[in-house]
């Protein structure tokens, strides 16, 4: 199983491809789409639209993993977060792909055991679970936790389906 993990933010996206290889996880694809200050907000989306549409059609993962929405202390902020948000999970839509969101505590828990972990925890079991040879980028890292994070929600409701659960 094959998940494509997606942090979005306007000016510096991260996506990963994460698949399960037996029990262990394997990183596929990491990058960033970014987006430079002086590019118009339209733009922004528009390039956020078409670089997920060429991580599925390099990648052809099965499912997608993303951030659920939260509120930002600045309304601004929270707004342009969700149209970038809106921008990638329409392309998956488009692109027949089921889309699932986890909360950013979620997230951190699947990953490092505790809800409440700093963004360096994070990247450090990244490159741990995905047996990285360098510290991944905070974005990268990011988007392959959220995958990461769904395959072992995936995997555990799978397991339950077997027991009967």
């Amino acid at each position: 199983m094959k998940i494509l993990g997606i942090d979005t933010s306007l000016r510096s996206t991260g996506a990963a491809v994460v698949e399960l290889v037996g029990t262990r996880h394997a990183l596929i694809y990491s990058g960033r789409i970014r987006n430079a200050p002086d590019v118009p907000h339209s733009v922004c989306l528009l390039n956020i639209q078409r670089a997920i549409e060429a991580v599925i059609d390099g990648h052809r993962p099965d499912a997608v993993a993303i951030e659920s929405v939260f509120l930002s202390k600045n309304f601004k902020t929270t707004l342009i977060l969700g149209e970038a948000r809106g921008a990638a999970i329409a392309q998956c839509a488009r692109s027949a792909l089921p889309v699932y969101e986890y909360e950013p505590r979620r997230v951190k828990q699947a990953v490092t055991g505790a809800g409440g972990a700093q963004k360096e925890q994070v990247q450090r079991m990244v490159q741990s679970l995905l047996n990285l040879p360098a510290l991944p980028q905070t974005d990268e890292a990011d988007a392959a936790a959220l995958a990461i994070c769904h395959l072992h929600n995936h995997t555990r409701i799978s397991l339950g389906r077997q027991r009967g659960i």
